[in-house]
């Protein structure tokens, strides 16, 4: 009899010890930065959050690295955008079990704000791929999906964020759900704030060097004049800086903006003499470390790197 005691108090101490060795290990993967900003507010205390495209790097050519591998493969719970602006990671998810993956336009409520791209708004190299056919299914369309940007689209990722951990990690619920709170309490605050900021800034005109603003801008009520690409990898043409530069000139533009992750060459021929501001939007947040309140240092920062751009004139 105490002989059956002792196997059965060393199987309990033995499986105790697996459960802790498992949720010391355990951890998040997600794609880019601006998702990891949401999922640390959520899993803030519980669980670490790694990022698969570092800082200086874009996700539009990045190429993942057998460490990346690795991660993606054993993760405990992936979160990543999707293939149509995260084509690298396509085969990599397959060796995630469905259950533990987030993909964040696949979120019905996500879908339905997605902006698609204007014909109009694409550069003449890429007219064709931008025509829409209704009945294509999602990732045949042509969105803009730099969503994450959009703080109406970042709350659906943090409440289904807690929806799929409540389900994986029951243990973690009712902390999950604080922190979710807290992050809707406080990214609230943080909106009000920045509608105010941003306010007298609105019909100021400027450009920006890709597309991946447009959540934050209609959000906001900002309007750029347009963009140097829709993808940073590839040049936009002779005729499409030769309009840009025209439109400089006649439309009073206050700002022209470039971004930390790519040489401003560009634009620095299209505004050469002329009378402008220069400033950068950091789509990614590239120099925010990963905290409960990272997200919204994230919308405080392009918040801040718009307004010190537009408020005055050169």
């Amino acid at each position: 009899m105490i002989y059956n005691k002792k196997i059965f108090y060393i199987l309990i101490n033995l499986v105790l010890s697996n459960l802790i060795v498992f949720f010391v290990n355990a951890n998040v993967v997600v794609s880019i930065k601006p998702i990891g900003f949401i999922t640390s507010a959520i899993i803030d205390n519980i669980l670490p959050v790694d990022v698969i495209v570092p800082d200086g790097s874009s996700g539009h050519d990045y190429v993942l690295r057998p460490s990346d591998e690795k991660k993606i493969k054993n993760t405990d719970f992936l979160i990543w955008s999707g293939s149509e602006i995260e084509a690298f990671m396509s085969k990599s998810v397959l060796h995630v079990p469905i259950n533990k993956i987030l993909v964040v336009t696949e979120i019905p409520a996500v879908k339905k704000l997605l902006i698609k791209i204007k014909e109009d708004n694409c550069i003449h190299q890429l007219k064709k791929q931008c025509i829409q056919d209704p009945k294509l299914p999602l990732n045949s369309k042509k969105y803009n999906m730099h969503f994450w940007t959009s703080p109406d689209i970042a709350k659906i990722i943090a409440i289904e964020i807690y929806k799929k951990l409540s389900e994986i990690m029951p243990q973690y619920k009712e902390k999950l759900n604080q922190n979710l709170k807290q992050f809707e309490i406080s990214l609230n605050n943080i909106d009000k704030q920045i509608m105010m900021q941003l306010a007298p800034i609105k019909n100021k005109k400027y450009f920006v060097f890709h597309d991946a603003y447009i959540y934050f801008e209609k959000h906001y009520g900002l309007s750029s004049l347009g963009h140097f690409t829709i993808n940073p990898e590839i040049q936009p043409g002779v005729k499409s800086l030769y309009n840009i530069r025209k439109q400089i000139k006649e439309k009073q533009v206050t700002c022209v903006f470039a971004e930390p992750q790519f040489k401003p060459a560009i634009i620095d021929t299209v505004t050469r003499g002329i009378k402008i501001n220069k400033g950068v939007l950091d789509p990614l947040g590239c120099n925010i470390k990963l905290s409960k309140d990272s997200y919204l240092k994230f919308l405080l920062q392009l918040s801040s790197q718009y307004n010190t751009c537009l408020k005055d004139k050169i």
